[in-house]
């Protein structure tokens, strides 16, 4: 979680908008379009308008992105609630308590010692555009959160664990979910010590659960017998943070021109899932297309690359929509809806010109 004053949810306000029915690119080209006064709006989503197209292709088109399965820890997202804590690991411990019969506090030579795992976690913000750059996947190494519960004997009355971080930022998750296996504090990232942008020296990976949920720069854990509202909770933000199925059209970029057999790529995810099916549609969703799944996830949290030859494409301009569907049949919706109070959903698509 790089902003002073909040969570992700802070960057709301410099972050472009969704429009209902597509996905508009780039806020600096909207706003073009808004102050240009050229009065071209109708003719740049009419069907073959010459001068639409080439105004599209001159100042809309955007690069295909590049996403790499494994995100580099430098080119991982960042999003904080204020600012990078600098950690001394010399003093610094994890304190487990509240509503435990023994109360534990753990120093960061007492977690490198215990039994280790390593997961393949993809990680997003709740205030993620439809399409949007702030979800990263890394190779992540801790130790699992049921077992630090389970040594400090929690009472019969628990129903939360609050987590808190150095930067005085605070979620919860429901103790159900925290004695699950998939859940662990990690204290590297991509084979290497955590970094102070991500969390060093501890934090929490919560697979299927937005960014949020995932504290960062860990301090302590406390069982309590209440439902803990966390900093976005109490302004009335989920408190379930459950990660939406979504997907993303990577290459061609937005207004590219593509020729008949191109490949279209992208990404794909569920939070903990796994994504069982990508379709695409170069018809205004009226049928789709099955897609090519990469054979690279190897881990339910993790997202996915697909892929897709367009062999049957014809000339012309062509809108294409992308969607998908998990291993337990959530169908990725259309439904339009913004970032409060439990993430952002929709369609990704984009305009593509066929030589």
């Amino acid at each position: 979680m790089l902003l002073k004053s909040k969570d992700c949810l802070d960057i709301i306000s410099a972050m472009p908008k969704i429009t209902p029915g597509i996905y508009v690119e780039k806020l600096k080209r909207r706003k073009f379009l808004q102050v240009s006064g050229l009065g071209i709006t109708s003719t740049l989503f009419a069907k073959r308008a010459e001068a639409g197209s080439f105004f599209m292709k001159r100042f809309l088109a955007l690069p295909p992105k590049k996403t790499p399965f494994i995100t580099p820890t430098e080119d991982f997202y960042i999003v904080q609630y204020s600012g990078p804590q600098t950690v001394d690991v010399n003093t610094w411990s994890l304190k487990i308590t509240g509503k435990v019969r023994k109360p534990l506090r753990l120093t960061y030579d007492d977690i490198l010692k215990r039994p280790a795992i390593e997961r393949m976690v993809t990680l997003t913000c709740i205030d993620n555009e439809v399409a949007g750059d702030l979800i990263s996947n890394a190779l992540w190494k801790g130790i699992e959160l049921k077992d630090l519960l389970a040594e400090a004997q929690p009472q019969s009355a628990v129903v939360d664990v609050a987590l808190y971080g150095a930067d005085d930022y605070s979620d919860s998750i429901t103790f159900e979910r925290a004695t699950q296996y998939d859940v662990f504090l990690a204290y590297e990232m991509n084979g290497e010590a955590l970094d102070k942008n991500h969390g060093f020296p501890l934090r929490a990976i919560v697979p299927g659960l937005y960014g949020i949920k995932n504290v960062k720069w860990l301090t302590q854990l406390e069982l309590t017998d209440y439902d803990y509202k966390g900093y976005w909770q109490k302004k009335s933000w989920t408190d379930q943070g459950t990660i939406k199925v979504s997907s993303r059209i990577d290459a061609p970029g937005p207004y590219n021109t593509i020729k008949k057999g191109d490949t279209f790529r992208g990404i794909a995810f569920s939070g903990y899932n796994g994504i069982g099916m990508v379709e695409i549609s170069f018809d205004d969703t009226k049928t789709w297309q099955r897609v090519k799944l990469d054979a690279k996830a190897t881990s339910p949290y993790a997202w996915v690359h697909w892929h897709y030859a367009w062999e049957t494409a014809s000339p012309g301009d062509h809108r294409v929509y992308v969607r998908a569907t998990d291993r337990i049949g959530r169908t990725q919706t259309s439904f339009i809806a913004g970032a409060f109070p439990e993430g952002t959903s929709g369609l990704h698509s984009i305009v593509a010109f066929v030589e």
